[in-house]
């Protein structure tokens, strides 16, 4: 009777073993990004066009540049992402973070501390969600800046700091809003307390998400 009862276990564990995992993520209502551009982002950044490529699961990246710098501000790692959210970031740096980092601190922005792009996975890493804008090239991530005097502003140590960074941390999030139609951070979820997410993902029929 024992025999058969590990024998019986045995095979249940093996049955469990082989049975199919769920997806790492989904792709139904996921809708591909805007493929293309009007400007070059090669025009107003240190950028290198990719070739277009795919992983066959849904990730992969259409009109995609591997970007180094923008505007004169350089990333603290190479940015993979489509020309639109090099576009829109460029945008965002010059029109937002630049004018308001001048008015706060007196100093320009140098570098920006880039904690993410392309990265094929599922939203928040979370086994079974939908596919991240990530794993198209639809987004990015600010973990920081580095102002020209040298001052560094971190998201994850300063979000909730000195007046100076909460404002200007707080400011360039708020305004990154309607370009980027998704915007998250610290509050947002435990995700993004130590980011700022940027990316324009297209079903935001009703508007932009920021949270």
């Amino acid at each position: 009777m024992r025999k058969l009862f590990i024998l019986t276990s045995i095979l249940g564990l093996t049955a469990c073993s082989s049975g199919q995992r769920s997806p790492l993520f989904e792709t139904d209502g996921v809708q591909k990004p805007e493929q293309s551009c009007s400007v070059d982002p090669r025009r107003f950044a240190k950028a290198e066009p990719i070739k277009d490529f795919s992983e066959g699961n849904g990730c992969g990246v259409t009109n995609g540049y591997r970007v180094f710098a923008t505007s004169g501000v350089s990333f603290s790692q190479p940015a993979t992402i489509t020309c639109n959210v090099a576009n829109t970031f460029n945008d965002w740096v010059q029109d937002t973070v630049q004018p308001h980092a001048q008015e706060i601190y007196g100093s320009k922005v140098m570098s920006i501390k880039i904690a993410a792009s392309y990265s094929c996975r599922p939203r928040n890493n979370v086994r079974g969600a939908k596919l991240s804008e990530h794993g198209m090239g639809n987004a990015i991530d600010v973990a920081g800046f580095t102002l020209a005097d040298g001052r560094e502003i971190s998201v994850v140590d300063d979000y909730y700091g000195s007046r100076d960074n909460r404002t200007f941390l707080r400011t360039v999030r708020s305004e990154a809003c309607g370009p980027f139609h998704t915007v998250l951070g610290p509050g947002s979820d435990a995700n993004h307390k130590d980011h700022i997410h940027l990316d324009l993902q297209r079903e935001r029929s009703g508007g932009p998400y920021c949270h």
